[in-house]
């Protein structure tokens, strides 16, 4: 049984006859070749009437549009969304043979290659017998001597294929992928910025042990026992305000270089919310898609968002240039600043206030009054299912409680 990408991609392509100095449309099966691995990805091309191209990356539900897709002499160059990252690679008929570059690390290049018309993750779709992964499961990753709690969810698909993703304190493994054979699991992600590699063995009815790769160098043991009420540390416990502070009174510049401040006349008596993010972070782009969408909802009410930006570089200029580019392609009407780098200790820094900086996306909420309310750490993105839909109900749930406080009783 061959089950195409059809319900994912494949629909959304037409074909037509390729000449010389053209690269196949239809579907693709990219391999990253990293650590002594291969991450197998899906990948659809296609070109319009007036020969520009397309093309869509899958992981699971997860359709990520690239639109800047373009063959430079027998090249083929594939611009990865909103991140300053790309997949060049030679053009031979069938075949693409090339590199996944992150322009922003110096010389961080990953081997990429590609087959035209292989539909297949990591395995053809069988109906094999195979153990059965579904459910949700408690999750140890080792790092040295640190363990970092997780919480993992998997759901079985048609034949042998397998998705899911991993939560943990600081956010969430996005929408994974991959399949099962007897008993190994193997799945994938790559969304552009992050290359994720996982690997399982089931060694009994509820427990399980695996491999994590990450990019070039990250590799982490992980295990895990089948537990539906699993649960993980309260993210609004991560970061909390230093003693004796209870606002955030700080300014940085704008994409116009202006300084914008918290406590600024236009913020006086709205609720305000504060995301500390990067353009280079995916899980932060999932919240961005969220605060998009529900500030436009909410932006009548009393209401505001502030983004603020920690990018790979202290370069304002590089910095503006890549939030200006992910407010356009994301819709942001909110407000955004350039807050500094995108490291924790110099996040940590700008915002003295804060115990530390732990991890992007970083939410903090501040009241009418103007007093910081909560702190809320990492995302729990819309690869979680049910967990997300939790999430967006909260979130709203909190907003409405800080906005019908009576101010004049906090002051």
């Amino acid at each position: 049984m061959r089950v195409l990408l059809a319900a994912g991609l494949a629909l959304l392509f037409w074909g037509c006859q390729q000449s010389a100095n053209e690269v196949k449309q239809g579907v693709w099966r990219g391999v990253l070749r990293l650590q002594g691995q291969e991450l197998a990805f899906n990948f659809a091309i296609r070109q319009d009437s007036a020969g520009s191209y397309d093309a869509f990356i899958k992981n699971g539900s997860e359709n990520l549009h690239l639109d800047e897709v373009y063959l430079r002499d027998d090249s083929l160059v594939m611009r990865l969304h909103i991140f300053d990252a790309e997949l060049k690679a030679a053009v031979d008929g069938d075949s693409l043979k090339g590199f996944y570059i992150k322009n922003y690390e110096k010389n961080y290049r990953i081997p990429f290659v590609a087959a035209y018309d292989q539909d297949y993750r990591f395995a053809p779709v069988n109906d094999e017998p195979h153990s059965d992964f579904s459910g949700t499961y408690r999750v140890t990753f080792k790092d040295g001597e640190r363990l970092i709690p997780a919480i993992g969810i998997f759901e079985h698909k048609a034949g042998n294929i397998i998705e899911g993703t991993f939560m943990l304190p600081t956010g969430d493994y996005r929408f994974l992928e991959g399949s099962v054979e007897g008993n190994q699991m193997i799945l994938s992600t790559f969304d552009g910025n992050h290359a994720y590699l996982f690997k399982a063995t089931k060694t009994s009815d509820s427990t399980l042990t695996g491999d994590f790769w990450s990019g070039k160098t990250l590799h982490r043991q992980w295990t895990a026992t089948l537990d539906p009420e699993a649960t993980l540390p309260d993210p609004e416990g991560l970061t909390v305000m230093r003693e004796g502070f209870t606002t955030i009174d700080v300014s940085f510049p704008d994409l116009e270089g202006r300084p914008v401040n918290p406590t600024d006349e236009k913020y006086r008596n709205k609720v305000v919310i504060l995301q500390l993010f990067g353009t280079w972070c995916p899980n932060c782009m999932d919240e961005t898609k969220f605060l998009v969408e529900w500030y436009e909802r909410n932006k009548h009410r009393d209401v505001a968002i502030i983004g603020l930006a920690f990018e790979t570089s202290p370069d304002f200029e590089y910095a503006r240039e890549r939030v200006s580019r992910m407010a356009k392609r994301l819709g942001v009407t909110y407000d955004l600043v350039i807050a500094g780098t995108r490291d924790k200790e110099g996040a940590s820094k700008a915002l003295p206030m804060l115990s530390s900086v732990s991890a992007f996306p970083t939410t903090i909420f501040i009241g009418r009054d103007g007093q910081v309310r909560k702190i809320h750490t990492g995302f729990t993105g819309p690869g979680t299912g049910t967990y997300y839909e939790e999430f967006v109900q909260e979130f709203d749930e909190y907003v409405n409680e800080l906005l019908s406080e009576d101010i004049a009783s906090r002051r």
